[in-house]
């Protein structure tokens, strides 16, 4: 799966002539290749360059393009020129959202044309996810969904957060996923007021809750989703706060809608927590797109208001966090539809006390 073709019908929009694409990211949306090189885009003709370490993988697997690659006469800012005086490239954008300013230089140097910042071609097509890349985030999914069936068969009293944390890696890796989308995120007891907690050698107790914040890569594709448990018999306050959090994450899904801001969601989420006391104890915003990158853009955020396209894949994420008590968080990845939203999330999200 590429999307050459995508990239090269908006460039007339952007003022460029083509698009330098350097970023991992964004190299594996072009060409659905995961290696490392850069790729021209121009109108009517692509290039793809990489070294000796991806070659032989690129010629199978990459199509819609050439293939070339790079030795020490012929490094990337040579072919790279070569196809902008082939091709008559005179603005050529690049992706200013990830090239550092050393490499700007280097290129910028190097270069007859016009280097042009165009991050937002790839960012705009890239917010809108196709159907095989929804398929591919479905899949991933399930894959996560598989590792907390297992993991709720592990989780009792002594168990730790890192052993916790590492059978979800495995067992992920183990239901065909390439990679973790993220270090899983693991906090039980105490520790679940802090949103980003890294798993510990604390061992889960009795009473407690435990949230654990995970996903995987298939296909080049991230799953994301959080899910808060009681081991053993959880406090009517723990109750309490739960039965907030999922109301509040069901009213910001309520609310999804292609052409919405990601302000409107975050606040119809945002409203429920505040009315039932706990506004203070949910400071992140309610989702983050979610693709190729496990944060992408658009967001929906309290100040975010940008339009959410047809498409977008984003995560619904509420959380209260008590401070020395408990956290709680529930998030699910939702597709936003024309008249609502697409739920990729099947686990299920009422309270399970172990």
């Amino acid at each position: 799966m590429n999307h050459l073709k995508q990239i090269a019908a908006r460039l007339d929009e952007y003022g460029i002539d083509a698009m330098l694409v350097s970023s991992e990211p964004g190299e594996r949306y072009a060409v659905g290749f995961k290696g490392e090189g850069y790729v021209v885009v121009a109108k009517n003709e692509c290039r793809y360059f990489t070294d000796s370490r991806y070659i032989e993988a690129a010629e199978k697997q990459v199509t819609g393009t050439s293939v070339t690659m790079t030795d020490r006469a012929k490094n990337y800012r040579i072919l790279i020129q070569k196809a902008v005086d082939d091709l008559g490239i005179e603005k050529l954008g690049f992706e200013d959202g990830y090239m550092t300013v050393a490499q700007y230089r280097q290129l910028a140097d190097a270069f007859t044309c016009e280097l042009v910042p165009a991050q937002g071609l790839l960012g705009a097509l890239r917010a809108a996810k196709d159907e095989e890349e929804i398929a591919l985030m479905t899949k991933a999914q399930r894959i996560s969904e598989q590792a907390l069936e297992e993991i709720l068969k592990f989780l009792r009293p002594g168990v730790t957060e890192k052993e916790v944390a590492a059978k979800l890696t495995y067992d992920m890796l183990r239901f065909g996923a390439e990679k973790m989308s993220f270090d899983p995120i693991v906090a039980s007891g105490p520790n679940g007021s802090l949103p980003h907690a890294v798993p510990s050698d604390r061992a889960i107790q009795s009473g407690e809750f435990v949230t654990m914040d995970f996903g995987c890569i298939y296909g080049g594709y991230c799953s994301d989703m959080t899910r808060t448990v009681a081991v053993g018999e959880p406090t009517e306050e723990m109750k309490k706060v739960y039965a907030v959090v999922l109301e509040a994450q069901l009213a910001g899904i309520a609310a999804e809608k292609a052409g919405v801001t990601g302000k409107s969601v975050d606040a119809a989420a945002r409203r429920v927590i505040e009315d039932a006391g706990y506004g203070e104890y949910f400071g992140h915003s309610f989702g983050h797109s979610v693709g190729l990158e496990i944060h992408e853009a658009p967001n929906a955020g309290s100040t975010c208001e940008d339009v959410i396209p047809l498409g977008a894949a984003v995560s619904a994420e509420p959380g209260i966090y008590l401070p020395g008590k408990f956290g709680v968080r529930i998030e699910d990845v939702t597709i936003f539809t024309a008249d609502g939203c697409m739920n990729l999330t099947k686990a299920p999200k009422d309270l399970i006390i172990l």
